[in-house]
């Protein structure tokens, strides 16, 4: 994202953000709740359209696309709230999302055994943890370039938590490219390679994840507590 501006109707969200992720490398966004994570990623996958700037994948100009063309260019979305489909089983969850060579029915289930185990259950019926498991797993089917993951920990009891920060550690190591909105931020510090503040809808800091994890006073001043 370069210089983007982004409204909602009159509500002027986003104001000139420039952010960038590297191939093979994980972004954690980070922010108070309102900062404008989610915006982010809603104009990255074509829900909401820039007002102002460009977005660009892997050079390529996006930002006119619809999120159709940008899936299909490379961009998964693991969305805020899973919203899996409930009425289909696991295994439709996933069939339906698959778009590419790479990851398969059985990839996606050997990283998520429990996903395996629950293959013909209606995605509605699982827990939230597996729901979680299930709204990655199906992001990963479309093969992405670029995947987005918007507060992938939210609501889960702290052994789920573990498991969806190794998985995302497995994917780094895999060279997915990442950009993590966490309000976790203890756990998105440890996973991120670069990190971007947002504050009001603006870049307040932009830099390594190292650099915010040894300045307590740019966390407590942006984000709060750990």
């Amino acid at each position: 994202m370069e210089s983007v501006d982004a409204l909602y109707g009159e509500s002027h969200v986003l104001h000139s953000v420039s952010i960038t992720v590297g191939e093979g490398r994980v972004l954690a966004l980070l922010g108070r709740n309102g900062a404008g994570k989610t915006t982010c990623m809603n104009t990255v996958i074509g829900w909401l359209r820039p007002r102002k700037g460009t977005v660009r994948l892997f050079g390529e100009r996006i930002e006119r696309l619809s999120p159709e063309a940008i899936a299909r260019k490379g961009v998964g979305l693991v969305p805020q709230g899973r919203r899996v489909f409930p009425s289909l089983t696991v295994r439709e969850n996933l069939i339906v999302s698959s778009r590419g060579s790479g990851w398969s029915l059985e990839s996606v289930f050997e990283l998520f055994p429990r996903l395996k185990e629950r293959a013909e259950q209606h995605a509605g019926s699982l827990s939230g943890g597996e729901q979680q498991m299930l709204a990655i797993g199906r992001a990963l089917m479309g093969n992405p370039r670029l995947l987005l993951m918007d507060e992938p920990s939210e609501g889960l009891a702290p052994l789920i938590v573990a498991e969806v920060a190794r998985t995302i550690a497995k994917l780094k190591a895999q060279g997915q490219s990442i950009v993590l909105v966490e309000q976790n931020v203890k756990m998105a510090l440890e996973l991120a390679d670069e990190a971007v503040i947002l504050n009001t809808g603006r870049v307040a800091f932009s830099g390594t994840a190292a650099s915010v994890r040894g300045d307590q006073n740019l966390i407590t001043q942006h984000l709060g507590v750990f």
